[in-house]
C-alpha cells in the first residue's frame, strides 16, 4: 500500500499542473495531537492564494473519493516558500549556487546552524558542500537535520 503522502502527491499533481504549479512536497504529520496533510506548491513567478484555494478544493474532493486516511486530519495547501527545505537530489541541483542554511543534529565548532552558498551535492552519499566565507565545508547526510534556502537582503 502506498504511503499517504505519496498517494496525495499523485492525486494532487495533475490538479496543480492545471494551474501551472508543481508539487514541491507533501507531508503527513502529527502535531499537538492533530494530523496535518500538507501539500506544498511551487510555481514560476510564485504561488498565490487563488492557486492554493482552487487546488485545495479539488484535492479535498479527490481525497474524499479515494478515502486513504482513517480518522480526521487537516488539509493545508500552500506555497513551499522562499526558504524551502531542500530534500531531493534534484532540489540540490536546481539551487546550486544559492544561499542556504544547514542545520545539524549536533554542535560543530560550537554551533548547529551554518549559512553559506551551496557549492556541491554528492548524490551517492547525500553530503552537501557549502562555501562559508572563503572556505568550503562538507556536511555528511547523517549529521544534517535540514538544508533550506536562505533569503539574503542587501
Amino acid at each position: 500500500m502506498k504511503k499517504i503522502a505519496e498517494l496525495t502527491a499523485e492525486l494532487a499533481a495533475p490538479v496543480a499542473a492545471e494551474r501551472g504549479c508543481t508539487i514541491w512536497d507533501v507531508e503527513y504529520v502529527k502535531e499537538a495531537g492533530t494530523w496535518y496533510l500538507r501539500v506544498l506548491l511551487d510555481k514560476e513567478g510564485g504561488v498565490d492564494i487563488l492557486d492554493c484555494e482552487a487546488i485545495s478544493r479539488e484535492v479535498s474532493d479527490l481525497l474524499d473519493e479515494a478515502d486513504p486516511i482513517e480518522g480526521s486530519y487537516t488539509l493545508e495547501v500552500g506555497s513551499a516558500g522562499a526558504e524551502r527545505a531542500l530534500k531531493r537530489p534534484g532540489d540540490f541541483v536546481r539551487f546550486m549556487g544559492s544561499p542556504v542554511a544547514v542545520r545539524l543534529y549536533r554542535n560543530r565548532d560550537g554551533r548547529k546552524e551554518f549559512a553559506g552558498t551551496l557549492t556541491g551535492y554528492d548524490e551517492g552519499t547525500g553530503a552537501v558542500t557549502v562555501r562559508i566565507g572563503d572556505n568550503e565545508t562538507t556536511f555528511e547526510k547523517a549529521d544534517t537535520a535540514l538544508v533550506r534556502l536562505r533569503v539574503e537582503f542587501s
